[in-house]
């Protein structure tokens, strides 16, 4: 990669980067706890790295996080995995989301749109007082601290609600979107045992209505240790028997009680899916989230009480969670419940116009389509409120920074992110006061010290080499569920280089500073951010009789596309005719999710594997990324070499 210095596609003018709060922090920083004055945000981001106690200190001062017990040192142990965070210390997360009720209660909170388009606002007041009433009725159920509480839930305000009450009460929140189906549900519900459902009837997608009690019928009978079920009646129906109603639970006039937690007390469990066995749970604190999410949202996004914030996602996406720490800046939230692109495809671009929205965050495949699409943003919309566009999920290709900055407006802050589930925050990207390149993200992250490493654990600069996270951060799971001697924890992030954080992404840092992110350096599926593994599809793939083995490929597209194939291996007898695709397509919509069918079927003649017969997907994948054989795959270590002459052809048809 060149080091010359490219034109900026954006630099943003003295005056934003004078009021930006990133600029005030540094500031501060320096007179109170020697941060460098001078020298910009590269200087502040070695500062934090290197001064990690004191950058974090700095963070809970500047934020005013209210401890209701300091804490005896803020990092004890740094080894990773098993840092040790601000131990003593005692605080609630549900506490600080709510602050702003007492400063401006008759201000929108939330604004809640679905497919009319039109927002429809919940104050701070009506906010926290919907939260005391269902902390109140959680508690008279029995719900206690470490509780496990779940959600089948669309992006609505009573998701929020319900989040919120169960941190409030020091329960454990989890959900799922009710796109998916019971046995993906399951997979995830299962481990974690919850005592209390949040469900839907169903929910509105693509201008039609999706009847879910049968689903939640499924979910009650194969979650046994339910002690309630909250309905929600999105559709209009009766609570089902046995079910509790939402709006008796939360009509009460109560202010909420916060349960005062240990820092590391689990906050919630999100699942990312690795390449074999069931999604990872993984639990992260509710300290670690707050202060990870004021130094994300507060500093690098620039948000603030008079902001308001609108990402595109949905509740099984760890967006949904980083959107509703919005609330922790005091800044007016957008949940948007619906297609991405109902009725047309600038949908999300009436939404941001709609609510007024000042940070837009989506997908990169959104762009990618509406570019597609010949979608003009800033001709049939007035976006003049938008000062950042965000894209997450996979890397932003450099048309799509040229069409935002061509159709949107040339001063367009765009920031493009990117960090993981297995945090719920970014390792790099948006920084308000940096100037933004195409194709590039504007810097590691404060507190992050995000390295490119070869095979052997040197540095890159310049050079694509892995992802790796050299010091510990607050988010980093404080485990996995399940997972008594973390040993699937340490497996998924440490093995490579002990000690140090390898997250599973192609990068290079480059000389200026700024991070290039290449897509995924292992097997796992990355659709739209959403993480799937595998394995999900194997297992409801190959219970169809006709399927003797599969294999399922992820491969980044330079376009910003993401191809995704299904290898087939039939069983004799079998042919790959219209019906059977169709099944194929069908069992993976009802059983895992709509956004993980395949792009494309494909009959092979085997499935290659490693001589310990696991099936070789990354390998496979540079083959048709157009890695040469021999430099691909380790021809001592395949079953049957033969097999992979099959995707090397296609590979040349392809290209």
């Amino acid at each position: 990669m060149s080091t010359v210095s490219p034109k900026p596609l954006w630099q943003p003018d003295p005056e934003r980067i004078a009021r930006a709060r990133i600029t005030r922090f540094q500031a501060w920083a320096a007179e109170h706890h020697g941060a460098p004055a001078e020298g910009g945000y590269a200087a502040l981001q070695r500062w934090s790295v290197d001064e990690l106690d004191t950058f974090w200190k700095a963070v809970t001062e500047w934020f005013d996080v209210r401890f209701s017990q300091p804490c005896a040192r803020v990092l004890g142990d740094r080894s990773m995995p098993g840092a040790e965070w601000f131990s003593g210390a005692t605080l609630n997360y549900a506490e600080h989301a709510l602050r702003a009720s007492a400063t401006r209660a008759d201000e929108p909170a939330l604004l809640h749109v679905d497919e009319t388009h039109e927002p429809r606002p919940v104050t701070w007041a009506e906010l926290r007082r919907q939260v005391g009433s269902l902390a109140a009725e959680l508690r008279a159920l029995g719900v206690r601290p470490g509780d496990r509480v779940s959600g089948y839930l669309p992006n609505l305000p009573q998701a929020v609600v319900a989040l919120l009450a169960t941190a409030a009460v020091g329960g454990v929140w989890t959900s799922c979107a009710p796109d998916f189906g019971a046995r993906s549900v399951l997979d995830r519900f299962q481990q974690v045992e919850p005592v209390v459902l949040f469900t839907v009837d169903g929910y509105r997608y693509g201008g039609k209505e999706h009847d879910r009690r049968e689903v939640v019928t499924e979910l009650r009978r194969e979650l046994p240790t339910l002690r309630a079920v909250i309905h929600i009646p999105l559709l209009g129906t009766e609570a089902p028997e046995g079910a509790l109603d939402w709006s008796a639970l939360t009509s009460a006039d109560t202010d909420p009680v916060f349960e005062q937690v240990p820092f590391d007390h689990p906050l919630w469990v999100l699942y990312s899916s690795g390449t074999t066995g069931l999604p990872k749970a993984i639990v992260q604190s509710q300290g670690g989230i707050l202060v990870e999410h004021l130094k994300q949202l507060g500093l690098h996004c620039d948000l603030g009480p008079e902001d308001r914030f609108f990402w595109y996602t949905s509740t099984g996406w760890m967006m949904w969670n980083f959107l509703v720490s919005g609330l922790l800046t005091g800044t007016t939230i957008v949940l948007y419940d619906g297609s991405p692109g109902y009725p047309d495809t600038a949908a999300q671009w009436r939404i941001a116009e709609r609510t007024k929205a000042t940070l837009y965050g989506t997908s990169a495949a959104y762009v990618m389509a509406c570019r597609k699409a010949d979608v003009h943003p800033s001709r049939d919309f007035d976006l003049s409120s938008v000062q950042c566009v965000a894209t997450t999920g996979s890397p932003l290709p450099p048309d799509g920074f040229r069409w935002l900055h061509d159709e949107v407006r040339d001063d367009l802050w765009i920031a493009s992110v990117s960090g993981g589930t297995d945090v719920c925050s970014c390792f790099a990207g948006a920084v308000p006061t940096l100037p933004v390149h195409v194709g590039e993200l504007q810097a590691p992250c404060l507190g992050t010290d995000l390295q490119s490493w070869d095979p052997s654990g040197s540095p890159l600069v310049d050079e694509v080499g892995e992802l790796v996270v050299t010091n510990p951060m607050p988010s980093m799971p404080i485990h996995f569920w399940n997972d008594p001697d973390g040993s699937r924890y340490h497996d998924s992030y440490f093995d490579t280089y002990p000690g140090v954080w390898r997250h599973g992404d192609w990068i290079t840092l480059t000389s200026r500073g700024s991070v290039v992110i290449h897509g995924r350096s292992d097997s796992t599926l990355n659709r739209q951010g959403v993480r799937m593994g595998s394995a999900d599809i194997y297992e409801a793939v190959e219970r169809l009789p006709e399927i003797k083995e599969s294999l399922v490929i992820g491969i980044e597209q330079p376009d910003g596309g993401y191809w995704m194939p299904l290898f087939v291996h039939l069983a004799p007898g079998a042919a790959l005719d219209e019906a059977l695709l169709n099944r194929i397509k069908q069992t993976i919509r009802e059983q895992l999710s709509p956004r993980h069918v395949p792009d494309e079927i494909i009959e092979v003649p085997g499935v290659p594997h490693t001589l310990t017969g696991k099936r070789i997907e990354v390998p496979v994948k540079r083959l048709l990324q157009g890695t040469p054989l021999e430099k691909a795959v380790n021809p001592g270590s395949i079953d049957d070499l033969g097999l992979l002459d099959f995707y090397e052809e296609l590979a040349r048809k392809r290209a």
